[in-house]
């Protein structure tokens, strides 16, 4: 029996839902996961949260018809992080020709704005979102079902600004629970169960500065700020009960993984099973809560209309690729106001 079956349609009280110390709510799950929770052959995890009661009622704050898309061009960063690879877009058929068709070599879906889907990450010890088998899940169940509900924006770069400490966009600064949680209040934003949760730390304005040069440096390695890897993050995001969480840097967390400590200490980590979950957060995250993750994503122009408005919400809607078993998709993400 899962979790909904006993409580029925999931509601927009926060107490009906399990906190995270009170993970898992089915015997033998791992510790801090919500495997089983919505039942056998699960593919959607938190996405369960965007019922039709709340996209029906996200689609009330749009007042003005304001449309932000979320999805950076393309060929953002250029050259790609990560050690990934450029693509090519080839266009065929002649000038003068009757048609033309787009083809894309070598493209990689997280090339740019990105939803990382549940066969992205495996944990080390747990292995895949649910113990689901390799393959099991990919983005075309995500596709098909489409999403849509509500989303808040925790703009904790402005909210960094204001406290005299700008986020470094050029080290692994972290960004605390106790800051995103800070950031919503001092907004004014009342998080409701089933949010997708939007955190600007204002990376992609700062990356489009750079010169290309700068750029260039980055491509093999390079280091960004985000959320900090440790569990609080995970507890913080589970018990504010979002559907799923993104940022506008290439990693949602600070990167690389291990930023925050010594050697010795990672080293230290790294000596016992599992513990790899403590540097790298997407390890608890996507195949432990089942908590979809977006990077990359344009929020700026979002963050100048909220700051004007004092509003951090809107509806959102994501239509991701239905690529057979994919990996991720870019969000074809919009925020509608």
């Amino acid at each position: 029996m899962s979790w909904q079956d006993e409580v029925g349609p999931v509601a927009s009280d926060r107490s009906i839902l399990p906190s995270y110390t009170e993970l898992p709510v089915v015997d033998g799950a791992p510790q801090g996961s919500s495997w089983g929770m919505w039942g056998e052959g699960d593919r959607f995890g938190c996405l369960n949260l965007l019922t039709p009661e709340r996209a029906t009622a996200a689609a009330e704050l749009i007042k003005l018809g304001r449309v932000f898309a979320l999805n950076a061009d393309m060929a953002t960063p250029d050259p790609p992080l990560f050690n990934r690879q450029p693509f090519t877009h080839e266009v065929t058929g002649g000038d003068d020709g009757p048609s033309h068709d787009d083809v894309l070599h070598g493209w990689n879906t997280q090339g740019s704005s990105q939803w990382d889907g549940f066969r992205h990450i495996r944990h080390p010890l747990h292995g895949w979102y649910s113990g689901a088998a390799e393959g099991f899940h990919g983005i075309d169940a995500w596709a098909e079902r489409g999403l849509a509900g509500r989303a808040i924006l925790a703009d904790v770069a402005l909210w960094r600004d204001a406290q005299g400490r700008p986020i470094d966009h050029t080290k692994a600064d972290p960004i605390t629970a106790e800051e995103v949680l800070a950031t919503l209040e001092s907004q004014g934003t009342q998080p409701q169960v089933g949010d997708v949760l939007l955190i600007r730390t204002g990376w992609l304005g700062w990356y489009r500065q750079l010169s290309q040069d700068e750029r260039q440096a980055m491509g093999p390695s390079h280091t960004n700020p985000g959320l900090h890897p440790d569990e609080s993050t995970a507890q913080m995001l589970w018990d504010l009960h979002v559907a799923a969480v993104a940022a506008d840097n290439p990693s949602l967390e600070v990167w690389p993984p291990g930023a925050l400590h010594s050697a010795d200490e990672i080293a230290a980590i790294r000596g016992r099973p599992g513990a790899s979950v403590e540097l790298f957060i997407h390890q608890r995250i996507l195949p432990l809560l089942g908590i979809p993750i977006g990077e990359l994503f344009e929020l700026d122009a979002l963050a100048d209309d909220c700051a004007a408005t004092g509003t951090y919400e809107g509806f959102f809607t994501s239509a991701p690729l239905n690529l057979r078993q994919g990996v991720a998709s870019p969000p074809n993400a919009l925020v509608i106001r």
